[in-house]
């Protein structure tokens, strides 16, 4: 059964860097990507970041250069760096599993994806 643990939240400045940590057990499945992903109140759940298992990055424009996806994969676990976080980056913060191809079509409710708990980062201005 796959796990999957966020930690690394909180409430920082603008201007400010938080580090999220997404701890992944019971994941082995091919063709799978990891991801953050991101929901405000009162809107719909935004996809934020992914990797695959060969490296490779995607990342919505909102954050582009200024987030950074990693992955520790002889540790399992997810990285989401945020630099320079703005106010409109305040959000609960998920990391899934899911396949990549879900992903890029923005189906991330599918019975083959697995979601964390969340954690709350608030960005003050």
């Amino acid at each position: 059964q796959v796990q999957l643990v966020e930690s690394g939240g909180g409430s920082v400045q603008s201007g400010g860097s938080l580090r999220l940590s997404c701890a992944a057990s019971g994941y082995t499945y091919s063709g799978y990507c990891m991801g953050w992903f991101r929901q405000a109140p009162g809107k719909g759940r935004e996809g934020v970041a992914t990797i695959d298992s060969g490296g490779s990055t995607s990342y919505a424009d909102s954050v582009k250069g200024r987030f950074t996806i990693s992955q520790d994969n002889a540790k399992n676990t997810l990285y989401l760096q945020m630099n320079s976080l703005k106010p409109e980056d305040t959000a609960m913060y998920y990391c899934a599993a899911l396949p990549c191809e879900a992903y890029y079509n923005g189906d991330y409710y599918g019975w083959d994806t697995y979601w964390g708990q969340g954690t709350q980062v608030t960005v003050s201005s």
